[in-house]
């Protein structure tokens, strides 16, 4: 049986949702397979604005000015969807474990695998290892997933624009 913890793919999926919202429905779902999930969800006009709720709902927790408020906000979302776990099969490729019922609509399954994945990537790497971009303006979510814990910026690019302004803040004649 192979454990899907929803983990660190589930964070990344909803950051890549945060900073780049699909204009449809099919760009929520290609970015869904982009990340792993194999599933076929049930159609639903209302899907992209719904889906768009479940992100914004996760953004007010990258957004938690404390530990108890993430962990308030999380908990709150994961109630709204609790289900028991399960063992399945769906896509033919071995026996793993979901956190969430059969045949949800697809707004329901993403803050299901969000909420669950979030969580577990916070307990297990640290309550500080989600933010937002410390590179003035961006305003990216920051995943950090660095051995060290101290990832403070979006890209590389994002890291070398703030060196470069506090390195000419800091030269003479400034």
């Amino acid at each position: 049986m192979h454990l899907n913890p929803y983990g660190e793919y589930a964070v990344l999926l909803a950051a890549s949702l945060a900073d780049d919202w699909p204009v449809d429905r099919a760009g929520i779902i290609s970015r869904t397979r982009e990340f792993g999930m194999t599933m076929a969800f049930p159609s639903d006009r209302e899907d992209h604005p719904s889906v768009r709720g479940v992100i914004d709902e996760w953004l007010a927790v990258v957004d938690a000015d404390s530990d108890d408020a993430r962990a308030a906000l999380l908990n709150h979302a994961m109630a709204a969807v609790a289900a028991y776990p399960r063992l399945t099969d769906h896509d033919g490729e071995g026996w793993h474990l979901h956190y969430r019922d059969e045949g949800q609509a697809l707004p329901s399954v993403l803050r299901a695998v969000i909420g669950v994945g979030t969580s577990l990537h916070l307990v297990t790497r640290g309550m500080h290892r989600l933010g937002r971009c410390a590179g003035d303006p961006c305003s990216r979510v920051v995943v950090d997933t660095t051995r060290n814990g101290r990832q403070r910026y979006c890209s590389v690019r994002c890291a070398n624009r703030a060196a470069v302004r506090r390195h000419r803040n800091r030269a003479p004649g400034r």
